[in-house]
C-alpha cells in the first residue's frame, strides 16, 4: 500500500503543479496580449511619411548590401545585444544585492 499511495500522491501533486502553471502561463499571455495592444494603440497613427521613407530607404540599403557587409552587420547588432544584455544582467543583480542587503 505504501508505493500505491505514494504514486498516488505524486501524479496529484503533478496535476496541481500542472493546473497552476497552466494558470501562469495563461496570465503571462493576457499580459503580453495587453502590452501588444497598448503598443499598437500608442503607435496608432504615428506613422508619419518621414518615417515611412526612412524606412523604406533603410529596406533599400539592406537589399543592397554586399554579403560581407551584411554578415558584418548582423555581427554588430549581435555584439550591441550581448552588450544591452550584460549591462540588464548587471543591473539585476545590483537590485538583488540591495535586496539581500534590506533583509539583513
Amino acid at each position: 500500500m505504501g508505493i500505491k499511495n505514494f504514486f498516488k500522491n505524486a501524479f496529484s501533486d503533478m496535476k496541481e503543479s500542472a493546473k497552476a502553471q497552466h494558470d501562469v502561463d495563461k496570465a503571462e499571455f493576457q499580459a503580453a496580449k495587453a502590452e501588444a495592444k497598448a503598443n499598437f494603440e500608442e503607435n496608432r497613427f504615428h506613422n508619419t511619411f518621414a518615417k515611412a521613407k526612412a524606412d523604406a530607404k533603410k529596406s533599400w540599403d539592406d537589399a543592397h548590401m554586399t554579403p560581407a557587409q551584411r554578415a558584418e552587420k548582423a555581427q554588430t547588432e549581435r555584439d550591441e545585444k550581448i552588450a544591452a544584455a550584460k549591462e540588464r544582467t548587471a543591473a539585476a543583480n545590483e537590485r538583488i544585492d540591495a535586496a539581500k542587503k534590506k533583509q539583513i
